[in-house]
């Protein structure tokens, strides 16, 4: 496989861990974080370390924007629960091997 078919494949990919975690609002962050170790705001993270690699300007808030689909206040406002004392106390649990 050439390297521009793969990228294009790794970009479909993301594209559709997007759209299926657009259309899974009800999982919430910290559950994302207990049972994979990453959330939406790792992968906005992600991208914009990747945009910065490249040179290219994108604020934190435009990346969670690309994420999120819309505005991360926004998003938050509508969707994110409080965390419940099961998810902190697995939350603390499973970070502690990340320190």
């Amino acid at each position: 496989m050439d390297k521009a078919t793969k990228t294009e494949l790794e970009a479909a990919a993301f594209r559709r861990l997007l759209s299926h975690l657009d259309q899974r609002k009800d999982v919430q962050n910290i559950d994302l974080m207990n049972l994979a170790g990453f959330c939406r705001n790792c992968l906005s993270n992600w991208y914009k370390d990747a945009a910065d690699e490249k040179g290219l300007a994108l604020s934190k808030d435009e990346a969670r924007e690309i994420v999120y689909g819309e505005p991360y206040a926004d998003w938050k406002k509508k969707y994110q629960t409080e965390a419940t004392a099961e998810q902190k106390a697995a939350f603390e649990i499973s970070h502690k091997s990340h320190s």
